[in-house]
């Protein structure tokens, strides 16, 4: 092959949507072009040998915020071993503040931005002459219309094994500081019958599970209706074989149309993701994003009322100028919400985000390092973010992991914050570990906690030990009359937190 696209996904059950993008525009050099990913972890030597097996004259990289070392690692072997090859990387690590990165001063040339034109003319130059004269190449923005569709090179693997990603629109017309998205003028979608079309092929084929990553996929009304219409009249035809497709919502914008096509759906089939990051209004001020926090908790509060969707939902510690308390305001109202899940994110400085504008004013310190964590603010010291980081971790072994169903009410009880926060700081005081702690071994600490909180041993012992046993499905008992999709092939999340 002339030319290997490839990059390390996080998992393997992630397929990399941008090198499908790319692939699918290589035009005449389709026929020379090859995808080969791997997954983070992998040896560097080995991940060489594979690439250089297939004997290629350039090498393309997507570069992202959880494999740029990795990638790094590969990128020197490569010019050590094969310095004739050409490396092009690409990809949203890449694509700014990229003068001083070690992988890109390695590399022969960058593309920045889009690539689904500017990669193809590169490789053209780069195979046929002229050679390019600039490592730097800005990628260029063609109107969606001349971008081919990459789904069907999803093989039938993918379709069997893995996440499919799939987009009705690129951009994002907010300004959230903390995202790459907020560079973007606005959201340009795709056309939406072409698309359906083409979402109609991957199901003929077998596709039964569809993330969306649309940063605003209901931001267009008519749009997301005739997409949920898509995904619901494959359940009412075919209920025996249900489909899942994911979504992320703008939280302040539900209008009533929308509420009655959501509501039609059987329990597990919709997974909505929900960015909230902060009720503080100042902080929201502070870092250009524009939410209504009333008709934001009032949404929410339908969704989980009303709704059989599942709701994931976001919260950012260490955003510029919110403090502790501020923070577990935040998390309180949340989880008096009560999502199937609250991800408990802590800030990162993505390269290209106007959040660095803000640095100075509130000492914001960030580690240099991927995935380039706030550790420091004037208002949560060092001490506090290592605090918070604990619980990120534990909130998501204990509340997130859908294991605890029964007991996380009552240790959350009336100060969830609080209370939580208080268990993170006791389990790493008695385990001085934030991973690989058995499930049974966290159970059994779990349980010894509640009793020093003054909880019966025996009430303990069987509250813990239902959970524990699987006993105990959720704190919420479902109606027999709510219709409900099959689990079998549910994705993990909504399958965790339906009712047996």
């Amino acid at each position: 092959m002339s030319i290997v696209l490839s990059t390390l996904n996080a998992r393997f059950a992630h397929a990399s949507l941008g090198l499908r993008y790319l692939l699918a525009n290589m035009q005449e050099l389709t026929a020379q072009t090859a995808l080969k990913e791997f997954v983070i972890g992998a040896r560097t030597a080995d991940v060489v040998e594979k690439l250089l097996a297939m004997q290629p004259r350039i090498i393309g990289l997507g570069v992202y915020i959880w494999n740029v070392e990795e990638t790094t690692r590969i990128v020197a072997m490569l010019k050590r071993v094969a310095p004739e090859i050409i490396i092009v990387l690409g990809g949203p690590e890449v694509s700014y503040e990229y003068q001083n990165q070690e992988i890109v001063r390695l590399a022969d040339y960058l593309v920045t931005g889009w690539g689904e034109t500017t990669f193809v003319q590169l490789c053209r130059a780069i195979l046929h002459g002229p050679q390019p004269l600039m490592k730097v190449h800005s990628g260029e923005q063609p109107p969606l219309e001349q971008i081919n569709a990459p789904y069907a090179l999803y093989s039938a693997e993918d379709l069997a094994h893995r996440t499919l990603y799939v987009e009705a629109s690129r951009g994002c017309p907010f300004k959230c500081e903390f995202c790459l998205s907020a560079l973007d003028k606005t959201a340009w979608p795709f056309a939406l019958d072409a698309f359906l079309e083409q979402m109609q092929n991957l199901y003929e084929r077998g596709a039964r599970q569809y993330k969306f990553v649309d940063r605003t996929f209901n931001l267009n009304v008519k749009t997301s209706l005739k997409i949920l219409q898509f995904f619901l009249d494959k359940l009412e035809q075919f209920p025996d074989d249900p489909v899942y497709a994911h979504f992320e919502l703008v939280p302040d914008h539900l209008p009533e149309e929308l509420k009655a096509s959501i509501k039609k759906f059987p329990a597990g089939s919709l997974q909505f993701e929900i960015g909230i990051q902060t009720f503080n209004p100042e902080v929201q001020t502070r870092i250009s994003r524009k939410q209504n926090n009333e008709k934001a908790s009032e949404n929410l509060r339908w969704l989980r009322e009303e709704s059989q969707a599942h709701l994931h939902v976001d919260l950012i510690a260490g955003l510029p100028g919110e403090d502790l308390t501020s923070f577990a305001a935040g998390f309180d109202k949340l989880v008096a919400l009560n999502p199937h899940e609250i991800q408990f994110g802590i800030l990162k400085r993505l390269r290209g985000t106007p959040i660095i504008r803000h640095t100075e004013k509130f000492n914001m310190v960030f580690d240099d390092f991927p995935p380039y964590s706030i550790v420091e603010t004037n208002c949560l010291d060092f001490s506090t973010m290592q605090r918070l980081n604990r619980f990120a971790r534990y909130w998501d072994m204990v509340a997130n992991s859908g294991r605890f169903a029964a007991t996380l009410p009552k240790i959350l009880s009336d100060s969830p914050f609080k209370n939580f926060l208080a268990l993170s700081d006791w389990l790493y005081d008695k385990t001085d570990a934030t991973h690989k702690i058995a499930l049974d071994r966290l159970a059994t600490l779990v349980k010894k906690w509640l009793i020093e909180q003054g909880m019966p041993p025996a009430s303990a012992d069987e509250l813990v030990g239902g959970d524990y046993a699987g006993k105990i499905a959720s704190t919420e008992p479902r109606s027999k009359a709510q219709k409900t999709v099959s689990t079998g092939a549910a994705p993990g999340r909504q399958s965790r937190h339906l009712a047996a």
